[in-house]
């Protein structure tokens, strides 16, 4: 696990979101699972609790009862099954980043499994919240006519517009945090091809403003309360090239982003409106 740790670049803007969770356990990355009580230290800190009330706690994966689903665990007991490894050391700095929303996420999961049982088809609701949970990143977009139309460019795919000749606009008006432990562990060998998929939310001029936990505890309270009041579903991401981030990757030339095969057009209706163009 050690070798595996020290490839972590903490100077990489992506991992903005979730480096002060990390600086704040104090590590010292001698051995194998020490990272599980540095966890839990944090988790009492800061009081982190499932929707029941229960307090989260990190324990070895080993632990988790045969037959019983993840996601269930968690839900019933506030321990959070935790193995030795990138992916679920990514997943608790979430935990202790967005708590609010990690247990959102995490009830609906449960209740999910609750009402179906864990099959191999996990439906809608399963699928939207284990891809939030794995690959998003939440982009925060000044709620104005500038902020609204790098959105809307975004979810047009209109890729060279809004990440290169409106560069500046982006940086001023809209921030990137990641929030998917399995996108974060893929970043550790970064490639351009890595795509995050992205829940937009608008926020008032002041908040770009404010101070890092400050920005940090608005997204999570906003984000957990849609989701508690509005469920989940696929319908509500739109595709983001992590390395295409304006300032987040050196080389970002014109060619950068006019290479197709990864900032990709936006492929045309399959169902096309037949009134369209009457």
């Amino acid at each position: 696990m050690f070798e595996a740790f020290a490839q972590i670049d903490w100077a990489r803007p992506w991992y903005d979101a979730v480096r002060p969770s990390f600086d704040s356990l104090g590590l010292e990355a001698s051995a194998d699972g020490f990272f599980i009580d540095a966890f839990n230290i944090n988790a009492a800190r800061l009081a982190l609790h499932n929707q029941a009330g229960q307090p989260i706690r990190f324990i070895p994966q080993d632990d988790l009862p045969p037959g019983v689903a993840y996601e269930a665990h968690i839900g019933a007991t506030g321990c959070v099954p935790t193995r030795d490894n990138l992916h679920d050391f990514f997943n608790g700095l979430v935990w202790q980043t967005f708590p609010l929303i990690k247990r959102e996420l995490n009830a609906l999961q449960a209740a999910q499994i609750a009402r179906a049982g864990v099959t191999q088809a996990r439906g809608p609701a399963r699928d939207a919240a284990t891809i939030f949970d794995e690959n998003a990143a939440l982009l925060v977009a000044r709620d104005d006519e500038a902020g609204r139309a790098l959105v809307d460019g975004l979810r047009a795919h209109e890729w060279h517009d809004t990440l290169f000749l409106r560069r500046d606009a982006f940086l001023r008006d809209a921030q990137c945090w990641l929030f998917g432990h399995a996108l974060m562990e893929k970043l550790v060998a970064p490639r351009k091809a890595i795509t995050a998929h992205v829940r937009v939310l608008f926020a008032p001029a002041a908040w770009f403003g404010l101070d890092w936990d400050a920005r940090r505890a608005w997204i999570d309270a906003q984000v957990a309360a849609t989701l508690a009041r509005e469920g989940l579903s696929t319908a509500g991401f739109t595709p983001l090239q992590v390395l295409g981030v304006p300032g987040w990757w050196p080389g970002q030339d014109e060619a950068f982003y006019l290479d197709q095969s990864v900032f990709r057009p936006k492929r045309p209706d399959k169902h096309p409106n037949p009134k369209e163009g009457a």
